[in-house]
């Protein structure tokens, strides 16, 4: 095993300790609730990250045809990929619907439906499809007890090629919810209205074999999730500052960092300079609404001990400059030339992409293994 001390920064890391934890914590929820988990791994998308929280043997949720394609060529067979289809993607969607069985697409218009159904006869194995049903009018879905919900259903069930699964929601809402209180609501009212767009399919002669829903808030808000038979979440398994800053978990479950070294300093604006910039850390200021924002992201030792006030401040391509809330001067030991830190993320997705690799450390601080990962779409 090597130390983070051997790495070029910057690097990506994960603590395993932490991922571990973080993943154990959201099975339990699905063991008490009796629900099938299916993780959305496109946080890390990687493989050898799947292994610990998404096995092949389950269901994983993809936002990328990419990660789609990779998944099912190491044997994963039930994947849905949870971004609403366009044609310029129907000759990748047939390929994969030819190789994984249960590989499944999400659609939440009419026009969707139709211009899906007009391609439905090329197909050479029948497509499963899913309808987004809109639970907190944040972002995409067909409304609950629609018309339009019931017709697009229909429309599904009776074309040949197409395999009508069920329905799917994911409450974004939740990401604006920072007390215990209303998470909780949130997540009860996802799990009710989904439910009723089910029964409502039910009584028009519709059967859904899913009922789908999840976001990493709701996921572990104090509710049982009734209505619903499968969970989705995917930023749970490292963690990011915005879930932090919400209060869905703490600044210490975070599981991710960007390993930088100080390259430099100005000494009359009390600012530390580091190697991760945008390029490393991503331009994502998600905590800007927050009561504690932590910029492009907050400022640990080499060690992961999160230093009390510092963060990231600005960035530019290659450079970071850390900065002290209160504008303190930078202690010269902790921030001499050369010294290694680590910074938590603001949004682990974001910054994840900027990696090709990700370094798994132990307790100990030492590299035990390098997980590789996929991009694009």
């Amino acid at each position: 095993m090597s130390s983070l001390s051997t790495l070029m920064t910057p690097a990506c890391v994960i603590d395993d300790s932490k991922f571990q934890r973080n993943v154990r914590r959201m099975q339990a929820v699905a063991e008490r609730d009796n629900l099938i988990l299916r993780p959305h791994v496109k946080t890390l998308k990687s493989l050898a990250a799947a292994e610990q929280y998404a096995p092949s043997n389950g269901p994983i949720t993809v936002s990328t045809l990419a990660e789609a394609e990779y998944f099912a060529a190491a044997g994963y067979d039930d994947i849905l990929y949870a971004v609403g289809l366009v044609p310029n993607k129907y000759a990748r969607v047939q390929a994969l619907s030819e190789r994984a069985e249960k590989f499944t697409v999400v659609l939440d218009s009419m026009a969707a439906v139709n211009a899906l159904v007009a391609f439905a006869e090329e197909l050479e194995q029948p497509l499963q499809v899913m309808l987004e049903v809109d639970v907190d009018d944040h972002r995409a879905g067909l409304l609950p007890m629609s018309d339009a919900l019931v017709d697009c259903a229909k429309a599904i069930q009776i074309t040949p090629k197409l395999h009508f699964r069920g329905v799917m929601t994911h409450a974004g809402g939740s990401y604006d919810c920072f007390k215990q209180q209303s998470r909780d609501a949130m997540a009860l009212q996802e799990c009710q209205l989904i439910a009723k767009a089910a029964l409502r399919l039910h009584e028009a002669g519709i059967n859904c074999e899913l009922v789908s829903a999840g976001s990493t808030p709701t996921a572990l808000a104090n509710c049982n999730h009734k209505g619903i038979n499968e969970l989705r979440a995917g930023v749970y398994a490292t963690f990011d500052c915005v879930m932090a800053g919400l209060g869905v978990c703490s600044f210490d479950d975070i599981a991710m960092s960007v390993l930088t070294s100080v390259i430099g300093h100005q000494t009359d604006k009390n600012w530390v300079i580091v190697d991760a910039g945008w390029m490393a850390l991503s331009r994502d200021q998600g905590t800007a609404s927050h009561a504690k924002n932590c910029g492009y992201g907050l400022v640990c030792d080499q060690y992961g001990k999160l230093l009390d006030g510092w963060y990231v401040s600005s960035t530019n391509q290659e450079h970071g400059i850390i900065s002290h809330i209160d504008g303190k001067q930078p202690d010269a030991s902790l921030f001499a030339y050369g010294n290694l830190l680590r910074i938590l993320p603001i949004h682990a997705c974001a910054t994840a992409a900027q990696f090709s690799e990700y370094q798994v450390i132990n307790e100990q601080g030492e590299i035990g293994e390098v997980w590789s990962r996929i991009s694009g779409w």
